[in-house]
């Protein structure tokens, strides 16, 4: 974790030529900028998670109004995942034609006003539209971000730099719910005001992006991040700028899908995202319920702040794979997504044997290597090896793509724990986890084809 370094140079494509060594003022200029789209994105993200996790926070006092049934919020849940996979899809192909800026920046938008109306509307049957809204406006956010990292850093520095990355979401999960519900129980003693704090993060966090935010090294004067960053004279700089600005043309229904045309290994990894993301969104979406379902006498805080150990470990879980990746197995992301899967199967399995116990100090312990298992894969599959297989060329494609694959799958994890215990859950989700580590272990060598 100490050894990462943000790149301050580039290696050159095969092919490429120099003119010489680059200024170390542009060096600077260049690491300066890779600083600051790092931070923006990762608090970018981040601030997505709060009005998504607020809903999570809110079930325990909806539950317990009798305002909706189980049943009916795991619907809520699978309309707002079906909106998320669908986004996923479209504003992936999105960011390629118009931009990350843009497509995250309305997302943002979106995702507080959806957010803030379900804190004030009387009616909750407008839950459903806004729910769906919510859904949309969150899937703007992973796939035009990992892009972003992408533009920004090289193959061989992207596993660590991702890695770091993807604990935006890590840390989302840990903290959204707890601190959304912590607002609206032990300050305002609301469930409404859960998805109010959540409002008020993203608008925080939309207000920094819009003004701070560039989608590529041309836009400020620099070459691509696949060009030789000593090319760097008046010329090359007035054309890098020139290239930068996207053509606005029509967007075609092939765009879906161009990324999964120039690399067969993305429809493998979006099956497999399939297969592993529902594990994680239960326990993200379900997390207080679940623990209480196994320990009915603990208090709604209570049961909020036990799933935070999913989260802490989550946060290490992504910076572990994609050191490992970028170290251990030479920028190959299939082996520790291998590993982690087989660990998690094994996690998940537990869970039974763990809740019969009503020992609080081993859910918690499980619940902590359930996290880092989870998220190591998960982060492996939808974010290093989807920029990676996807290349700078394709990167928000190929991500928008295997995370609306998983997304779908997540609709399970929204859908069944309003319907099943989670013994049943975590078995079917266990065998999920298996199977997918089986998809992957044939491709235990495979590298991209810029690598």
């Amino acid at each position: 974790m100490s050894d990462f370094k943000f790149p301050q140079t580039q290696s050159l494509p095969p092919g490429a030529t120099t003119n010489g060594p680059a200024t170390p003022s542009k060096r600077q200029e260049l690491f300066k900028w890779q600083v600051r789209i790092f931070a923006l994105s990762w608090l970018a993200y981040a601030a997505f998670y709060f009005p998504r996790s607020a809903f999570s926070a809110a079930k325990v006092g909806v539950l317990e109004e009798g305002f909706l049934t189980k049943q009916t919020l795991g619907l809520l849940d699978s309309a707002y995942l079906a909106a998320y996979a669908i986004g996923q899809f479209v504003w992936g192909a999105c960011a390629e034609k118009y931009g990350t800026r843009v497509v995250v920046a309305g997302g943002m938008i979106m995702a507080g006003v959806a957010s803030f109306l379900m804190g004030v509307v009387p009616a909750v049957a407008l839950f459903l539209p806004l729910m769906i809204a919510q859904g949309l406006a969150q899937s703007t956010g992973w796939a035009a971000l990992s892009k972003n990292i992408a533009s920004f850093f090289t193959i061989s520095k992207r596993g660590r730099a991702m890695g770091f990355f993807s604990t935006s979401y890590a840390f989302g999960g840990l903290a959204g719910a707890p601190v959304t519900g912590w607002v609206a129980y032990s300050l305002f003693d609301s469930w409404r005001w859960a998805f109010i704090a959540g409002t008020a993060v993203i608008l925080f966090a939309f207000v920094l992006f819009l003004i701070f935010q560039r989608n590529s090294p041309q836009e400020v004067g620099l070459p691509g991040i696949d060009e030789d960053p000593s090319l760097l004279d008046a010329e090359h700089r007035k054309d890098s700028k020139a290239s930068a600005v996207p053509k606005r043309a029509r967007f075609a229904l092939r765009d879906l899908l161009a990324a999964v045309r120039y690399e067969p290994m993305v429809l493998r990894l979006g099956l497999v995202y399939f297969l592993i993301k529902p594990a994680r969104y239960a326990v993200l979406l379900w997390g207080p319920v679940l623990v209480l379902e196994a320990m009915p006498n603990l208090s709604a805080m209570t049961a909020i702040m036990v799933p935070v150990a999913f989260g802490i470990t989550g946060m290490v879980a992504p910076i572990l794979a994609g050191w490992m990746s970028d170290t251990l197995f030479g920028a190959r992301r299939v082996p520790p997504s291998v590993l982690s899967l087989l660990l998690l199967v094994a996690a998940l399995g537990l869970w039974q044997v763990t809740t019969q116990t009503g020992e609080i100090a081993l859910i918690v312990l499980l619940l902590s290597f359930i996290g880092l298992t989870a998220y190591a894969s998960d982060a492996m599959v939808s974010g290093v090896a989807a920029v990676d297989f996807g290349t700078s060329k394709y990167a928000a494609g190929a991500t928008g793509f295997i995370n609306g694959c998983g997304s779908v799958g997540a609709i399970l994890g929204g859908l069944l724990p309003g319907f099943f215990s989670g013994t049943v859950i975590f078995y079917t989700f266990a065998g999920a986890a298996l199977l997918a580590a089986a998809l992957l272990i044939p491709s235990w060598n495979k590298r991209p084809v810029s690598a």
